[in-house]
Protein backbone atom coordinates (compact mmCIF):
# COMPACT_ATOMS: atom_id res chain seq x y z
CA UNK A 1 0.00 0.00 0.00
CA UNK A 2 1.39 4.00 -1.13
CA UNK A 3 1.62 6.35 1.46
CA UNK A 4 0.10 9.28 0.87
CA UNK A 5 0.96 13.29 2.18
CA UNK A 6 -1.70 12.74 4.46
CA UNK A 7 -0.01 9.30 6.13
CA UNK A 8 3.47 10.17 5.78
CA UNK A 9 5.24 12.04 9.07
CA UNK A 10 8.29 13.85 9.55
CA UNK A 11 10.87 10.59 10.57
CA UNK A 12 9.08 7.78 9.56
CA UNK A 13 11.73 5.78 7.35
CA UNK A 14 11.92 2.47 4.92
CA UNK A 15 14.74 0.09 4.23
CA UNK A 16 15.17 -2.47 1.80
CA UNK A 17 18.38 -4.67 1.10
CA UNK A 18 19.70 -5.76 -2.58
CA UNK A 19 22.83 -7.42 -3.54
CA UNK A 20 24.18 -5.94 -6.47
CA UNK A 21 25.26 -8.70 -9.23
CA UNK A 22 27.61 -8.50 -12.01
CA UNK A 23 24.69 -9.50 -13.97
CA UNK A 24 23.11 -6.22 -12.70
CA UNK A 25 25.98 -4.42 -13.73
CA UNK A 26 26.32 -6.04 -17.01
CA UNK A 27 22.45 -5.00 -17.97
CA UNK A 28 23.04 -1.50 -16.86
CA UNK A 29 26.11 -1.44 -18.70
CA UNK A 30 24.40 -2.66 -22.01
CA UNK A 31 21.14 -0.42 -21.19
CA UNK A 32 23.39 2.70 -20.74
CA UNK A 33 26.56 2.21 -23.12
CA UNK A 34 28.43 2.63 -19.88
CA UNK A 35 30.77 -0.04 -20.26
CA UNK A 36 33.73 1.36 -18.02
CA UNK A 37 36.10 -1.66 -17.95
CA UNK A 38 36.11 -0.65 -14.05
CA UNK A 39 32.81 -2.02 -13.69
CA UNK A 40 32.42 -4.90 -16.01
CA UNK A 41 35.98 -6.07 -16.88
CA UNK A 42 37.12 -8.34 -13.78
CA UNK A 43 40.86 -8.67 -15.07
CA UNK A 44 41.10 -4.43 -16.00
CA UNK A 45 39.78 -3.62 -12.69
CA UNK A 46 41.99 -6.07 -10.57
CA UNK A 47 45.19 -4.65 -12.85
CA UNK A 48 44.17 -1.16 -12.89
CA UNK A 49 41.54 0.16 -10.42
CA UNK A 50 42.56 1.58 -7.34
CA UNK A 51 39.52 -0.84 -5.49
CA UNK A 52 41.44 -4.44 -7.11
CA UNK A 53 37.99 -5.41 -8.35
CA UNK A 54 34.90 -4.16 -10.24
CA UNK A 55 32.46 -1.88 -8.79
CA UNK A 56 29.02 -0.84 -9.06
CA UNK A 57 28.13 2.08 -11.46
CA UNK A 58 26.89 5.18 -8.78
CA UNK A 59 24.09 5.57 -10.91
CA UNK A 60 22.70 2.01 -10.96
CA UNK A 61 22.42 2.50 -7.15
CA UNK A 62 20.81 5.54 -7.67
CA UNK A 63 18.26 3.99 -9.49
CA UNK A 64 17.58 1.36 -5.99
CA UNK A 65 16.94 4.40 -4.21
CA UNK A 66 14.50 5.84 -7.63
CA UNK A 67 12.84 2.07 -6.92
CA UNK A 68 12.58 2.73 -3.20
CA UNK A 69 10.82 5.54 -3.39
CA UNK A 70 8.66 4.21 -6.53
CA UNK A 71 7.66 1.09 -5.27
CA UNK A 72 8.12 0.99 -1.54
CA UNK A 73 8.21 4.04 0.09
CA UNK A 74 6.18 6.39 -0.68
CA UNK A 75 5.56 4.29 -3.19
CA UNK A 76 3.16 3.33 -6.44
CA UNK A 77 1.76 6.57 -7.58
CA UNK A 78 4.84 8.57 -6.29
CA UNK A 79 6.50 11.02 -8.39
CA UNK A 80 10.30 12.13 -7.78
CA UNK A 81 11.02 15.32 -8.62
CA UNK A 82 14.95 15.47 -7.55
CA UNK A 83 17.33 13.06 -5.73
CA UNK A 84 20.74 14.72 -5.02
CA UNK A 85 23.06 12.49 -3.67
CA UNK A 86 26.95 11.88 -3.28
CA UNK A 87 29.15 8.48 -3.93
CA UNK A 88 31.38 8.37 -0.61
CA UNK A 89 32.43 4.60 -1.04
CA UNK A 90 32.96 2.07 -4.08
CA UNK A 91 30.22 -1.30 -3.91
CA UNK A 92 32.37 -4.03 -5.11
CA UNK A 93 30.02 -6.24 -7.33
CA UNK A 94 28.27 -9.01 -5.38
CA UNK A 95 27.84 -6.88 -2.25
CA UNK A 96 24.86 -6.46 -0.34
CA UNK A 97 23.37 -2.87 0.08
CA UNK A 98 20.73 -1.57 2.55
CA UNK A 99 18.73 1.63 1.05
CA UNK A 100 17.43 3.72 3.82
CA UNK A 101 14.50 6.64 3.16
CA UNK A 102 13.95 8.98 5.93
CA UNK A 103 11.08 11.86 5.74
CA UNK A 104 13.10 14.96 6.89
CA UNK A 105 10.62 17.52 6.12
CA UNK A 106 6.62 17.93 4.94
CA UNK A 107 5.92 21.04 2.22
CA UNK A 108 2.41 21.67 3.12
CA UNK A 109 1.59 23.92 -0.06
CA UNK A 110 3.10 21.80 -2.58
CA UNK A 111 2.09 18.55 -0.59
CA UNK A 112 5.61 17.64 -1.40
CA UNK A 113 7.91 15.15 0.80
CA UNK A 114 11.19 16.19 1.74
CA UNK A 115 13.54 12.49 2.13
CA UNK A 116 17.18 11.75 3.12
CA UNK A 117 18.46 8.77 1.36
CA UNK A 118 21.08 6.60 1.92
CA UNK A 119 22.77 3.21 0.68
CA UNK A 120 24.72 1.57 2.82
CA UNK A 121 27.37 -1.59 2.81
CA UNK A 122 28.46 -3.23 5.73
CA UNK A 123 27.54 -0.80 8.06
CA UNK A 124 29.40 2.04 6.20
CA UNK A 125 27.12 4.55 4.34
CA UNK A 126 28.47 4.28 0.39
CA UNK A 127 25.98 7.28 -0.93
CA UNK A 128 24.38 10.21 1.11
CA UNK A 129 22.13 12.55 -0.34
CA UNK A 130 18.25 13.58 -0.13
CA UNK A 131 15.13 13.86 -2.64
CA UNK A 132 11.83 15.88 -2.94
CA UNK A 133 9.09 13.32 -3.96
CA UNK A 134 5.11 14.12 -4.29
CA UNK A 135 3.41 10.95 -2.50
CA UNK A 136 -0.17 9.51 -4.33
CA UNK A 137 -2.87 11.52 -2.84
CA UNK A 138 -5.85 8.80 -1.67
CA UNK A 139 -7.30 9.25 -5.16
CA UNK A 140 -4.55 6.96 -6.99
CA UNK A 141 -4.84 4.23 -5.06
CA UNK A 142 -2.68 0.79 -6.09
CA UNK A 143 -2.15 0.42 -9.97
CA UNK A 144 -3.32 -2.88 -11.92
CA UNK A 145 0.05 -4.27 -13.31
CA UNK A 146 -0.01 -5.78 -16.34
CA UNK A 147 -0.82 -9.19 -16.21
CA UNK A 148 -2.65 -9.10 -12.70
CA UNK A 149 -6.47 -8.52 -13.64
Amino acid sequence: MAHTYESIEVGDSHEWTRVVTKEHVQKFAEITGDDNPLHVDEEYAAEHSRFGRPIAHGVLLLGLISKVLGRDFPGHGSIAVGISCRFLRPVPIGSEVRVQIKVSEKIEDQKHVKVRTYIYRDDQMVVGGEGRVIPPSEEEGEPVMPGSE
